[in-house]
This record gives structure tokens, C-alpha cells and sequence, in this order.
């Protein structure tokens, strides 16, 4: 198994930074990628960005694009979501999850661990 640790939630003010750290042990050997998940109240759990772990291809959603930056520290067996530029929509619960290489980064279904997620809220 893998286990997943998020860290870096919080509130800030709309055009404010937050960078959320998320922190893998356990069967690290396992992981193919990394991805950052949301969930706010009411709604689907959403994709966010993904990053290939061994040579650091990276994706992202449409909506966060020019705003959020993923990033991973192999040695460390950490990725990061680095997001400035906040809106009150990106207010969320935060997830980081693992995909084992099968399917779709920007799915779901495809990643297998998940971690306890953080909260992000944006004031505005």
C-alpha cells in the first residue's frame, strides 16, 4: 500500500498563493503518477493536475491552467501543487492521489490511493 499525507491548506484571499505538499511512503516503487484532486461542497470530485513521476510530464484542467503548477521531488517522494492566483472557485478540499499507470490521468477511477485530503478556501 501507499499512504499519502496532504499538507499546506488554508485560508487566503482571492489572488493570494497557497502550496500544498503531499508527502507518499510505503510502496513508493508503484507509483507511475501523481495527481491533485478537488472536491467542493455539492459537487464531483475534479480533476486537477497530474505529473508523470518518473519523467515529469505534467497535465492539468482547463481551469487552473497559467495558475497552478505541479511539481515532484523524487528523492523526497513528495509532489507539490504550487497555485497563485486564487479564486473563490478554487475553494475545495484538496486531494493527492496515486495512478499506478493504468487508465486516464484525468480520471477518477484510475488512481488507487488517495490521501485525507486538505482544505483550501478562498475569501473574496
Amino acid at each position: 500500500q501507499v499512504q499519502l499525507v496532504e499538507s499546506g491548506g488554508g485560508l487566503v484571499q482571492a489572488g493570494g498563493s497557497l502550496r500544498l505538499s503531499c508527502a507518499a511512503s510505503g510502496r513508493t516503487f508503484s507509483i507511475y503518477a501523481m495527481g491533485w484532486f478537488r472536491q467542493a461542497p455539492g459537487k464531483e470530485r475534479e480533476f486537477v493536475a497530474a505529473i508523470i513521476w518518473s519523467r515529469g510530464s505534467i497535465y492539468y484542467a482547463d481551469s487552473v491552467k497559467g495558475r497552478f503548477t505541479i511539481s515532484r521531488d523524487t528523492a523526497k517522494n513528495t509532489v507539490y501543487l504550487q497555485m497563485n492566483s486564487l479564486k473563490p472557485e478554487d475553494t475545495a478540499v484538496y486531494y493527492c492521489a496515486t495512478n499506478p499507470g493504468s487508465g486516464s490521468y484525468y480520471a477518477r477511477s484510475a488512481y488507487h490511493y488517495w490521501g485525507q485530503g486538505t482544505q483550501v478556501t478562498v475569501s473574496s
